[in-house]
């Protein structure tokens, strides 16, 4: 038997805009039973304007921190804790483009192209690489041991060795 692939974790947002239509949600947490990814942990948040800024700190100063921040307080929006071999290419390889309108021409089965708006309403967040994922699962979830889960992962890759 071939050895189990570690997996990995990225964080995923379904964000305001997206939120605001549970039957668009229903079919997104669709996709993604469907792209073979397992739901770790999942939240529904309300944010203030301070948890926004405190997440988006690296874009002040931008042009459109104050518009991204307002968006993403306008309503109810999910974090989830997604996990699969190759989470966080798979993850923003199945939300697509930053700007949904290119999505729509240069990635059409792309969520973005399927539910986003525009640039800063696109309906979803990935994490862009390992260390930016640990960081965001510890901001959205801080109760999540990470270190506890990969140690748990490495434990079942040995287990599998073994057989």
């Amino acid at each position: 038997m071939p050895p189990r692939p570690l997996t990995q974790l990225t964080l995923a947002l379904l964000k305001p805009d997206l939120t605001a239509n549970s039957i668009k949600v229903n079919k997104v947490f669709a996709h993604i039973q469907q792209n073979d990814f397992n739901i770790v942990a999942h939240k529904t948040l309300l944010w203030s304007k301070s948890d926004a800024e405190a997440f988006y700190g690296e874009h002040r100063g931008k042009f459109f921190f104050e518009r991204l921040c307002g968006y993403m307080t306008s309503g109810h929006f999910h974090a989830l804790i997604l996990e699969k071999p190759d989470a966080i290419l798979g993850w923003r390889a199945l939300i697509g483009p930053t700007h949904p309108p290119r999505a729509r021409i240069n990635a059409p089965d792309t969520l973005r192209s399927l539910y986003g708006m525009t640039d800063t309403r696109n309906s979803f967040h990935g994490s862009d690489a390992v260390d930016t994922a640990t960081k965001e699962i510890g901001f959205f979830f801080p109760e999540f041991d990470i270190e506890k889960w990969e140690k748990d992962q490495k434990e079942q890759q040995k287990k599998c060795e073994q057989k």
